[in-house]
C-alpha cells in the first residue's frame, strides 16, 4: 500500500516541476540563446531627411538660371490681389508697382508715380552710385603719415573708412577688417627705436562741408539713428563696439584718432618712443610720407552691410566716397548729385526726384516707386559686377538683415515669401516702404516698389501689408 502512495507523490512532483519548467525555459531559452549567439545587431530606425521639420529657412547652394519663357503674371488677376492685399486700416495710403524684370512690363501700378518720402528705400541709390562710381574690389586707407615740414608730428589720415575696429584688424570681417590697434602697431615698428616725442595729428578732412544735414530731425540724432559725419570711425560711430544700435559719437573722427593713439602709446612704449597723448586737428602737408596704413573690406563688402542692416552713417559716408570717385565733393551736395546721376545711366525717370540725403532721413527726399522699381530693375539686368551685386545684397525674406524676423511662419500670409523676397525696408513715423525683386513660383523674377504715406498710428499695419503683397508676388501664378 505505501509503495503506490510513494509512486504517486514522485508523479505528482514530477508534473508541479514539469509545470514551472515549461514556462521558465521558454523564457530563459531566448535569453541563453542570445547570450551564446547574439543575434546580428539592428540599427535603430532614421527619420528620412524629407520628414524632419525644418527649423530654418535654408539659402541654396545652387541657383538655376531662371526662364525666359517662364508665365508673367496676369496683370487684371494680379492686380485685384495686390489692391486687396495693401488695404490698410486707418489714415494714409499705399502706391506700388510690380515690373517683369526681363521685358520692363508693368504688372501693376497704383499711383505709381506719386513722389513721397522713400525713408530707407534712398539707400538703394546710395548703393548704386557706390558701384557705378567705384569698383567693387577697391577698399579705402587709413593711413599714418610724416612729413619733413612737421618734425615729430604723426598725421593720422582718415580715407572714408568708418567701420575701423579699435583692436588688431580682422581680415574676415567686414566692421574691423582694418583695426587701428593694428595700425598703432604697425606705426610704432616703423618709429626709430627711442624717438620721440611725438604727437598725432587727425587730418580727416576728406569729407567736405557740414557733417550735419540741416534737412535731418533733431530727434534722429538725439536717437543716435545719425550723426556728425567724419572720414573715419570706429563701427559706424555707435559708441559701443560691437553693437549695431544705441547711440553715437558727436566727434567718430577724434574719438578713432584717441584710440589709435592709445594703441600707439602702448605699442611704442615697449621700443622706448615717446608718444604724446593730446590728439588735436589739422591737415596733411603735400610732402607727407606714408609710415603705415591699414585698408578696409571692399566697398562691395560695405554695400552689402550698409543694405543689410541699413546703417545710415555708412550709407552717407558711402555716398560721399562715390561722390568723390565721381568727381565731386564729398559734401551732402555732391552725394546727392553722385546718386541722382548714377539713377540717370541705369535710365531711372528723372522728373520730380529729389534727393537730400543718402540715409533716408530728409524731409527733402521725393521718390515715386515708379522710380524705385526702374533702379531695382536696372540693378537686376545689369551685366556689370559691381550693379549686379547691388541686387544680390538686398536682406533676404525671413534670414537676413532687417528682414530676419519678418516673412515668418507666425505670419502664415507672409511666410510663402520666406527665403524668395529680397528688398530693401524703410520706415519713419509716417512712411513704409519696401522694394526689391521677387521669383514668381513660376520662375518670373519680378521686381517691386510698395511705399506708404501719410500714417499716423498704423506703421505696423501697413509694414505687414507690404511683406504679403511681395509674399503673394512669390506665391503668384496669378492667371
Amino acid at each position: 500500500m505505501m509503495r503506490p502512495l510513494r509512486l504517486l507523490a514522485v508523479l505528482v512532483l514530477v508534473l508541479v516541476m514539469a509545470a514551472i519548467a515549461v514556462p521558465l525555459a521558454t523564457h530563459l531559452t531566448p535569453v541563453v540563446l542570445a547570450a551564446v549567439d547574439p543575434p546580428p545587431s539592428v540599427a535603430p530606425p532614421v527619420t528620412p531627411a524629407l520628414q524632419v521639420p525644418p527649423t530654418s529657412v535654408a539659402v541654396p547652394d545652387v541657383v538655376t538660371p531662371l526662364s525666359l519663357s517662364a508665365p508673367a503674371p496676369d496683370p487684371t488677376v494680379l492686380g485685384a490681389e495686390l489692391d486687396a492685399a495693401l488695404g490698410i486700416p486707418g489714415p494714409g495710403s499705399f502706391s506700388g508697382t510690380v515690373v517683369d524684370s526681363t521685358d520692363g512690363t508693368v504688372l501693376y501700378a497704383r499711383d505709381a508715380a506719386r513722389l513721397q518720402p522713400p525713408a530707407s528705400n534712398i539707400k538703394l541709390f546710395t548703393a548704386v552710385a557706390s558701384m557705378t562710381f567705384g569698383q567693387p574690389d577697391r577698399t579705402l586707407t587709413t593711413s599714418v603719415l610724416t612729413s619733413l615740414s612737421a618734425p615729430g608730428a604723426l598725421f593720422l589720415r582718415g580715407g572714408g573708412d568708418v567701420l575701423l575696429g579699435s583692436g588688431p584688424s580682422a581680415p574676415d570681417a567686414v566692421v574691423g577688417h582694418a583695426g587701428l590697434g593694428t595700425l598703432a602697431a604697425d606705426t610704432a615698428a616703423a618709429l626709430p627705436v627711442g624717438s620721440g616725442p611725438y604727437s598725432v595729428l587727425l587730418d580727416d578732412s576728406l569729407f567736405a562741408g557740414a557733417g550735419l544735414n540741416p534737412t535731418w530731425a533733431q530727434g534722429d540724432i538725439d536717437a543716435g539713428e545719425i550723426a556728425p559725419l567724419h572720414a573715419l570711425a570706429v563701427n559706424s560711430a555707435w559708441i559701443e563696439e560691437g553693437r549695431a544700435g544705441g547711440p553715437r559719437s558727436q566727434d567718430a573722427g577724434l574719438d578713432a584718432a584717441r584710440t589709435f593713439t592709445a594703441a600707439l602709446v602702448d605699442a611704442a612704449g615697449e621700443r622706448g618712443i615717446s608718444i604724446e597723448t593730446d590728439v588735436q586737428r589739422r591737415a596733411t602737408p603735400e610732402d607727407a610720407a606714408e609710415v603705415a596704413a591699414v585698408e578696409s573690406a571692399t566697398l562691395e563688402a560695405q554695400v552689402r552691410r550698409m543694405l543689410e542692416i541699413s546703417d545710415n552713417y555708412l550709407a552717407e559716408a558711402l555716398a560721399r566716397t562715390a561722390a568723390l570717385d565721381s568727381g565731386r565733393p564729398a559734401s551732402f551736395g555732391g552725394a546727392a548729385e553722385a546718386l541722382a546721376s548714377a539713377a540717370g545711366r541705369l535710365g531711372v525717370p528723372e522728373e520730380g526726384l529729389l534727393i537730400g540725403d543718402a540715409a533716408g532721413l530728409s524731409v527733402r527726399n521725393a521718390v515715386s516707386p515708379a522710380q524705385l522699381a526702374s533702379l531695382v530693375r536696372g540693378t537686376t539686368a545689369s551685366k556689370d559686377p559691381g550693379l549686379a551685386a547691388v541686387a544680390q545684397s538686398l536682406p533676404i525674406a525671413g534670414l537676413t538683415g532687417t528682414l530676419s524676423t519678418r516673412f515668418t511662419a507666425e505670419d502664415p500670409a507672409a511666410a510663402a515669401g520666406a527665403g524668395t523676397v529680397r528688398a530693401k525696408t524703410g520706415t519713419l513715423n509716417a512712411v513704409t516702404g519696401l522694394t526689391g525683386h521677387v521669383v514668381t513660383a513660376d520662375g518670373r523674377l519680378l521686381v517691386f516698389s510698395f511705399l506708404a504715406d501719410g500714417l499716423d498710428g498704423n506703421t505696423l499695419e501697413a509694414r505687414t501689408a507690404a511683406d504679403h503683397a511681395a509674399a503673394l508676388l512669390a506665391a503668384c501664378g496669378c492667371r
